[in-house]
């Protein structure tokens, strides 16, 4: 017992997948997808903490 309130919320999720239209960029999912992504916009420089972009304090 206790799957009722998993399955339902597993049925929500699933429906709001199929129904909901989706904001997708497919052209920039198609680039991902063959190894074309743009590497001058890189994530991880935004984050001071990353390694590399550590900024010790004086």
């Amino acid at each position: 017992m206790g799957r009722g309130r998993t399955k339902a919320k597993q049925t929500k999720v699933a429906r709001d997948l199929k129904y909901n239209a989706q904001d997708m960029d497919f052209d920039r999912l198609t680039k991902e997808l063959h190894g074309e992504v743009d590497t001058a916009k890189n994530q991880d420089d935004d984050d001071p903490f990353v390694e590399g972009n550590y900024i010790p304090r004086a």
